[in-house]
């Protein structure tokens, strides 16, 4: 049926920030949604509190809101747009929550609103583990064994019918948020408690635990006339017991046989028909009993899904853009395939490749976490490869992550001898690093069924693994044997690590012998048809897919896999510049291994390479399609790292050149070149051993700020106070980077920090914005709020900034973006740091000017003037604020208060006339919804005791309640403000946590007594983010929160689109 014509504005519900479980797969399949439906010209209006997103980027939808996810926030923007209908299934299940509660609360029927794609009764049976359990036996499937309670106490009672161990799910929640396998009632209670706090409706189910079945995905979609697709099958390596998203997944699925795949395809389009889903993509979880092939079905998901963006990049079926399409009547059988054009949607794909998605942990950053996968997600990104078989397709995979491992093994961090006890212990628990275990172990003289019995990771994946290290210790300098070894996946680092030889030499050696890759192409339909999308990956096979053209081209390199302190503000960049390319004409070339992003869309370059980002591969690409230049400043720290290594091999890099950026990250040269223009940074050093790092860090005086060099993200930043801490952070820093040393410098207590963008042609810069940090100096940028255009700065420094700005982007020869942070103090401007590339602020200056930087960058590289742009400063009459999102509760066992190293995962925004406000909505996007009154917990060290007054002051005439602990009690009564002291935890009597545990605290403000926090500190700071609390540890964000409370209670928060900002 065609589409329909009673419908004409749709309002499209966002993800909202990045957070672990819900990640940049969502901004993907939003910007697809937002083109399909303006492109059969439907006016499109988007809600989403995330700017670092390409679908809030104002070109995409005829309305933005950057606006909070809330059922308030969503009923004003009805009232306003007056939609006819929402699409609430590409927004991951923050949207799907939201519009349920909306729905729940008769929101859409007061307005006369339509859901699409899936209604209330869809949403419920889907995600409400009771209906859904009902749903499967009704049609004669089965689940494990499972029971229903809402609250702890019944579930206690009940725990016994399914014995341990066993698991919980809570219903209505993310990446696996608040569940867990439990083995006994003390971890029963434990996290049962914090499903039913999590879960949206206070449920969980109580299931029997299937740990070691093998575990299976299909995503499925279905129209209104009940013609459905499987689109792709997705076998995860690892068992279950392991979060999807955790774990290594293969497509299509390897070790299933075909009628166990018949079967379990009849059993999900049966799911689809009972629970209703019509219009759009799902994804349905299956166990498959390894004895006797039982099957069980896990959970279904009525919407685009993480695993969707998967299927989507491995199979070159566009989901999200025929979900949508399908939403609005359209049935498979009259969409078009957009790769060949010619077939329909209803074909199903056929692929002749093999697919790996290996996901990219951050367990360094929470050291008090052990490294344990189980049944929470707790990756942060993820990699995805394409090769002509599993071997070929993994160790590929394993060098995108970007974690300086080639392959299985043999390269810089190859295994060897490793102890007994060690080896099986990692082996047998569910880990980051299991697998590079697994094949020490076959090293080390195990056999494989004594593997398997250890893991259960099926006979057919391990024999894989097996037989690659039997071929490693086989690797001859012939051409016979490196082809063998190409075609599974070796790199040029590990065959030069196995022949001993360095990379270059081997590099020599292969195309001495003729030994290149090849480029295949994704096209849905194993080669049975002309594909028109040129969409590539690299093998080694007799013939070459990819037609090179010559034309005037240039190779974008992307960011990698996601992770903290490089993710989607990079992609966000990447997409732009391969946008600006098109308009003036020059093809471009992406290359990138990230399968959740927009960049690798089949739409936005002229051609996509989904390959490692490293020497080899980018080179591989540069070889082949002789571009005229590689742009490197747009992709983080990844490119910027392999810049000088490909200029040495004859790459030429577009914009600033490597040689400036190295300029920038050279204390030395970098000293020299602030000493000629008369600028400042604080006192600093370098040191190479630890007596060098002693004797700078007491000639600068203590504290000082410690790092390694060449880092993103604060990577093992961090303020030490003594010789003892210095001493300790030297030993393990440089055995985490032994090439480069660690930078010391004078840490500046009390400042003000600022991050400026800006962008040069090399003679001419202009600043595109200036954000001033809520929180002081020392906590990395990543993780502060900031707001545009900054509110506390005189005029004489903002034009001082200015000016040191332009100077360091003449001195540096910038070509392109430029990020500065500054920091003021006693009204002196410091340089604290210099990247001349693009920043992770760039989405966001952008959402608050309405000016894409990224693409003027892109068109200054090309060799455009800012004049002949015609860019000019930018004046904002409102605020725009970005707050970090930080992902505490995934690492429980985490102390929440922030540091020179960041932590956050993904970003907010608010944007209003009022600063206070847009800090209102920037926080409650980010997760913490502030109360009007209520109790609030103040506990503070004692250099804070003196600032609190002020804050606690103006909480008590906003009618709040005190409860502090003793110390800050006595602080506040010296000035007459009275409070309600607690004793100390440790002590046994009532404290806080009897307040917490009744729920009675509602906003909490908290410092450390000192740099070694006491334990009560520690556990009262965890109990906030378990007890989803809304809280701060600084004393800058206690009083921005309380300014912002104090202007939310005199003026209801309005909502207007970016649109009308700019007007």
């Amino acid at each position: 049926m065609p589409k329909r014509n009673d419908i004409k504005k749709i309002l499209i519900i966002g993800s909202g920030p990045i957070v672990i479980g819900q990640a940049c797969e969502f901004d993907y399949s939003g910007t697809q949604a937002c083109k399909s439906l303006k492109e059969e010209g439907f006016e499109v209006v988007l809600v989403n509190s995330n700017p670092a997103t390409i679908m809030t980027d104002p070109q995409l939808a005829d309305a933005t809101y950057v606006e909070p996810l809330t059922v308030e926030i969503l009923e004003k923007i009805i009232i306003k747009e007056k939609p006819d209908a929402v699409l609430p299934t590409i927004g991951g299940q923050t949207a799907l929550n939201l519009a349920l509660e909306s729905a729940q609360q008769g929101i859409f029927e007061k307005y006369n609103v339509e859901m699409l794609g899936a209604n209330e009764e869809i949403i419920k049976k889907a995600e409400d583990r009771k209906l859904f359990k009902d749903i499967i036996e009704k049609i004669g499937l089965r689940l494990p064994k499972s029971i229903v309670v809402y609250s702890l106490e019944e579930g206690l009672k009940r725990v016994n019918e399914i014995g341990f161990p066993c698991v919980i799910r809570p219903a209505f929640t993310l990446g696996g948020t608040g569940g867990g396998i439990v083995n006994n009632e003390e971890e029963f209670a434990e996290i049962a408690k914090g499903g039913l706090d999590k879960s949206l409706i206070s449920e969980i189910l109580i299931e029997e635990s299937i740990y070691g079945w093998k575990e299976f995905e299909l995503e499925v979609m279905r129209d209104r006339n009940d013609n459905v697709v499987i689109i792709c099958s997705i076998e995860n390596l690892d068992p279950m017991g392991v979060h999807t998203g955790d774990s290594i997944t293969v497509a299509p699925a390897q070790t299933l046989p075909d009628r166990e795949y018949q079967l379990m395809r009849n059993a999900a389009i049966d799911i689809m028909r009972e629970v209703g889903v019509e219009t759009g993509g799902s994804n349905v979880q299956f166990a498959v009993n390894p004895e006797n092939g039982e099957l069980v079905v896990i959970e279904v998901n009525p919407r685009v899904s993480r695993s969707s963006a998967l299927a989507s990049k491995a199979t070159g079926f566009p989901i999200a853009k025929f979900a949508a399409k399908l939403a609005v009547g359209y049935t498979l059988d009259e969409l078009l395939n957009d790769i060949t054009k010619k077939t329909p949607a209803c074909f199903e794909p056929t692929i002749d490749y093999c697919v790996v998605k290996i996901p990219r942990f951050n367990f360094r950053k929470f050291p008090n976490n052990p490294p344990h996968l189980g049944t929470s997600m707790k990756s942060v990104g993820e990699s995805m490869a394409i090769g002509r078989n599993f071997k070929e397709a993994l160790q590929k995979g394993i060098r995108s992550l970007e974690v300086n491992r080639f392959g299985i093994g043999y390269g810089p961090k190859d295994l060897s001898n490793v102890d007994q006890d060690e080896l099986i212990r990692f082996i047998k628990a569910p880990n980051p690093w299991r697998l590079y275990y697994v094949k020490q172990g076959f090293e080390q003289g195990l056999n494989l069924e004594q593997v398997h019995d250890l893991c259960k990771i099926d006979r057919w994946f391990l024999f894989q693994i097996q037989q690659l290290v039997h071929q490693a210790k086989s690797l001859k300098e012939t051409a016979e044997s490196i082809f063998a070894a190409k075609r599974n996946g070796f790199s040029d680092v590990q065959c030069a690590f196995l022949l001993n030889k360095t990379e270059p030499e081997f590099r020599d050696l292969r195309k001495k012998l003729g030994i290149l890759p090849t480029y295949g192409l994704v096209d849905t339909c194993a080669a049975e048809f002309v594909a028109e999308t040129p969409y590539f990956y690299s093998s080694y096979e007799t013939e070459s897919e990819n037609n090179v053209v010559d034309t005037k081209k240039v190779m974008i390199l992307g960011a990698g896999p996601n992770r903290i302190g490089q993710g989607i503000e990079f992609d966000y960049c990447c997409v732009h510049a391969s946008l600006a390319l098109r308009e003036e004409n020059v093809q471009s070339i992406m290359v990138n291994s990230n399968p959740e992003t927009v960049s690798t869309d089949f739409d936005i370059s002229d051609k996509l390479y989904f390959e490692p980002l490293t020497f080899e591969d980018v080179m591989n690409i540069y070889d082949s399609e002789k571009p005229e230049g590689v742009i490197v400043q747009f992709g983080g720290q990844t490119p910027l790292n392999l810049s000088t290594k490909l200029e040495a091999a004859g790459v030429k890099i577009l914009g600033t050149s490597p040689e400036s950026i190295a300029s920038a990250e050279d204390r030395e040269k970098f000293q020299a070149i602030l000493h000629d223009l008369n600028l400042k940074q604080p006192d600093n050093g370098i040191a190479y051993s630890t007596d060098d790092a002693i004797k700078i860090a007491n000639e600068v005086e203590y504290p000082v700020v410690v790092r390694p060099s060449f880092v993103i993200g604060g990577t093992s930043m961090d303020i030490v106070y003594n010789d003892e801490e210095l001493s300790k952070y030297v030993s393990q820093a440089i055995n985490l980077s032994t090439e480069h040393p660690v930078l010391i410098d004078k840490y500046l207590d009390h400042a003000t920090e600022l991050d400026v963008d800006a962008l040069s042609d090399g003679n001419d810069c202009v600043i595109a914005g200036i954000m001033e940090h809520i929180e002081a100096a020392g906590i990395h940028s990543g993780d502060s709020a900031c707001v545009l255009p900054p509110f506390s700065l005189s005029d004489d420094i903002l034009n001082q900034i200015k000016d040191a700005t332009k100077k360091l982007a003449k001195k540096l020869n910038v070509v392109g973006l430029i990020n500065i942070q500054f920091a003021v103090r006693q009204n002196v401007l410091y340089i604290i740091e210099v990247n001349p590339r693009a920043s992770r602020t760039i989405p966001f200056i952008s959402k608050a000017t309405g000016e894409s930087w990224a693409k003027y960058a892109t068109k200054v590289i090309l060799g455009q003037t800012i004049k002949s742009l015609n860019i000019k400063d930018f004046k904002m009459d409102y605020y725009a604020v970005k707050e970090a999102v930080l992902p505490f509760n995934k690492f429980p066992q985490s102390d929440i208060l922030l540091s020179p190293e960041m932590k956050s995962t993904g970003e907010s925004m608010g944007i209003d006339s009022s600063f206070e406000l847009a800090f209102y909505k920037s926080q409650v996007s980010a997760g913490h919804t502030f109360p009007s009154s209520g109790k609030a917990f103040l506990s503070v060290g004692q250099k804070d005791k003196e600032a609190i007054i002020e804050i606690a002051r103006k909480l008590t005439e906003l009618g709040f309640t005190l409860i502090t602990t003793e110390g800050t009690c006595h602080a506040l009564k010296k000035h007459q403000i009275s409070s309600i002291p607690v004793g100390k935890i440790s002590e046994g009597g009532e404290s806080i946590l009897d307040y917490f545990n009744r729920k009675e605290i509602s906003l909490a403000f908290n410092t450390p007594s000192g740099k070694i926090s006491n334990p009560d500190e520690i556990i009262i700071r965890q109990q906030l983010v378990g007890h989803q609390i809304p809280y701060s540890t600084t004393i800058e964000g206690m009083t921005q929160i309380t300014n912002a409370i104090a202007a939310h209670q005199k003026e209801p928060l309005k909502v207007k689109p970016l649109q009308e900002y700019y007007d």
